[in-house]
């Protein structure tokens, strides 16, 4: 695990919110950290199956 990380394990303090597409919870990810209100869907998949269906 790397020590330069900020986090200490405790994911249930993490914000989280439903996939646009699925409806399944998205927990936060520090990949996500500069544009988490812009995160709608929790995959590629889901974000392609929206843009198909006319989203």
């Amino acid at each position: 695990m790397r020590s330069d990380s900020g986090f200490k394990g405790n994911k249930q303090s993490l914000p989280s919110k439903p996939c646009a597409a699925c409806g399944r919870p998205m927990t936060w990810r520090k990949r996500w950290a500069r544009n988490w209100e812009e995160v709608k869907y929790c995959s590629d998949a889901c974000r392609k199956a929206a843009r198909g269906s006319g989203g």
